[in-house]
């Protein structure tokens, strides 16, 4: 899917200065719209609001990108 022009997208306060290691979202109904910053003409994911809110609290409370990688899924999102 090619990234929509008419979607407010944004980055996480979290984001580094440097721009080269981000993704941004925009929100589209109840879907989250996800692409690289770098590319903002490229390709979309489109994933349902609730995983995607579900994927972020992982991982927030995981203090390991290898933790967040086998965090159980939340009830929510199945």
């Amino acid at each position: 899917m090619t990234a929509p022009s008419t979607h407010q997208w944004f980055k996480s306060s979290y984001s580094g200065g440097s721009g080269t290691e981000c993704v941004e979202c925009a929100h589209m109904g109840d879907s989250t719209l996800v692409r690289d910053s770098k590319r903002d003409g490229g390709s979309v994911v489109t994933v349902r609001t609730q995983a995607w809110r579900a994927f972020i609290r992982a991982l927030g409370a995981s203090p390991t990108l290898e933790e967040a990688r086998w965090a159980t899924p939340v009830q929510s999102c199945q």
